[in-house]
């Protein structure tokens, strides 16, 4: 007798259904699992046995073949002990026969038969739905990632006793998935909010027009006075998530490992690397391939603190995924692709010893050492910044107990960024993108149209900065988000002018910024 069981297989955020056809012969005892398992699924024989064995049933002492079918791809992880059990359990007649029909299986067992999160669950769920699957059983600790699939039954299992009894029809497996939409609606607490910050209301005028159109933003000034601080506001503007940047967010998180007691995310990322990050563990990869810092942004903010500090190559990785939104990696095991359409917030300093334009305390730097700190980034990264933005010293006044900061709220601000993100979902309903950043060559001619007085005054710019085709393309698309944020539906020459001021800052000594 052949027993088939069906789980699902992850490579990335991918994932495709595994049948485990389980055979049981007479002969000398022998365990075996075939089908390009790897070494955690080859020492799952022993958990399997134990766990068997702790649930009160006696293990055969017959010859076990497993196979993983199709036989041609590649099976990582300890997501298979459970289906295996369950194919071994059902050749002996301990399971009844069809009960496992249109259901899938994925967890790991503990010797004493305990079953234990995976890593992945919710793309796994996702791909069973596809493959017409009624029931996922898998484990507890992954049952409210779970809860973004509709259209397939969730049954959460603490342990194998618990599976072998609800198959046989002894106990029932209930499930009360969390509201989903209602998470994602709950008011947010951020840490750092616009209302806290004092003065700084140019950087703080970048920051919005970022957060409106999902623009790349640079902060420069000298140490202490709030770059990290302002960079870190952001989070308070962003609009909500939706519904399905919430599930794709929430896949990638599961894939890797991050899901904190595997609850759905619902605000955005934030994620703030070291400058000592090597270049997989910013972009991904690895001998066993896990999304990297870019991909954890996803749909949110990766800020890079002290921007000239990063190796160039780690910051050279950072091109493509610039532009493309995504990033592809090939190795010699495999060849993945990660979803990256993150917003970049990067700050620096101005000079290595951090003082350069400073009114209080003088640079000891010189023209060169200036100059050097500045190529330390190459211009082709510098090239995909859509703004820069300088801050400012502030005065004492300003920040005493006595002043009182008649600033915006984080609140007010982001009910601006949301309703510019929602024109630019409408406009770009039937064009695949989402805002203002995605913008083809094509589609800037298309939803980017001047008048004359902003044609002329771009083209001054062209000339003074030599700009680039991108960095055109560049003011283009921010000058297009001014406008949205106006709620303006024609790009005018004042919104020309502020994306002009934003994209070309120089430094006293010509040093681009």
């Amino acid at each position: 007798m052949i027993s088939n069981i069906y789980t699902i297989a992850l490579s990335g955020l991918s994932a495709t259904l595994i049948e485990v056809q389980t055979c049981l012969a007479l002969g000398i005892p022998k365990f075996e699992i075939v089908g390009l398992p790897d070494i955690a699924i080859k020492e799952s024989k022993e958990r399997i046995t134990f766990a068997i064995k702790n649930s009160e049933i006696q293990f055969p002492s017959m010859k076990i073949i497993v196979n993983l079918s199709p036989a041609d791809v590649k099976k990582e992880g300890s997501s298979y002990d459970l289906p295996i059990a369950i194919g071994i359990l059902q050749n002996i007649g301990k399971i009844k026969n069809n009960v496992t029909n249109n259901c899938v299986f994925i967890g790991e067992l503990g010797l004493d038969g305990k079953i234990y999160k995976v890593n992945g669950a919710l793309s796994m769920c996702i791909e069973a739905k596809k493959y017409g699957m009624k029931k996922i059983i898998l484990p507890k600790e992954n049952m409210y990632e779970a809860a973004f699939v509709d259209g397939i039954e969730i049954l959460p299992v603490e342990n194998l006793k618990q599976v072998i009894e609800y198959l046989n029809g002894i106990q029932k497996i209930e499930y009360v998935p969390k509201k989903v939409e209602k998470l994602l609606n709950l008011e947010k607490d951020y840490e750092y909010k616009f209302e806290d910050i004092y003065g700084q209301e140019n950087v703080k005028r970048a920051l919005e027009i970022s957060a409106s159109g999902n623009h790349n933003c640079l902060i420069s000034g000298i140490p202490g006075v709030g770059k990290t601080i302002l960079s870190k506001t952001i989070s308070s503007i962003l609009p909500d998530l939706s519904f399905e940047e919430a599930l794709e967010i929430t896949q990638i998180y599961s894939a890797s490992g991050k899901l904190k007691d595997g609850e759905i995310i619902c605000t955005r990322p934030f994620c703030a690397p070291h400058h000592t990050i090597s270049t997989s563990s910013m972009i991904g990869g690895g001998k066993k391939p896990m999304p990297g810092e870019i991909t954890l942004a996803h749909f949110g903010v990766l800020y890079l603190d002290e921007l000239a500090e990063f190796k160039k190559d780690t910051l050279e990785a950072l091109r493509e995924p610039l532009q493309d939104k995504r990033i592809m990696i090939n190795r010699v095991n495999y060849n993945l692709e990660y979803p990256s359409n993150f917003m970049l917030i990067a700050s620096m300093n101005p000079c290595p010893c951090g003082y350069y334009g400073s009114i209080k305390k003088e640079c000891t730097c010189t023209a060169l050492q200036r100059k050097k700190y500045i190529e330390k980034i190459s211009g082709p990264f510098l090239d995909r910044i859509d703004l820069k933005a300088y801050a400012m010293e502030i005065e004492y006044e300003k920040i005493s107990k006595q002043y009182k900061n008649n600033g915006e709220t984080s609140k007010s601000v982001k009910q601006r960024v949301t309703r510019a993100r929602e024109i630019q979902n409408d406009r770009y309903k039937n064009e695949k993108i989402n805002t203002n950043s995605e913008l083809t060559s094509e589609l800037i001619q298309r939803y980017c149209e001047i008048d004359n007085y902003s044609n002329s005054l771009l083209r001054q710019a062209y000339d003074k900065f030599n700009l680039s085709i991108r960095g055109y393309n560049k003011i283009l698309k921010v000058a297009r988000t001014i406008a949205d944020l106006e709620e303006t539906e024609k790009i005018n020459v004042k919104h020309i002018a502020e994306a002009i001021q934003y994209r070309c800052q120089e430094n006293e000594n010509g040093s681009r910024i």
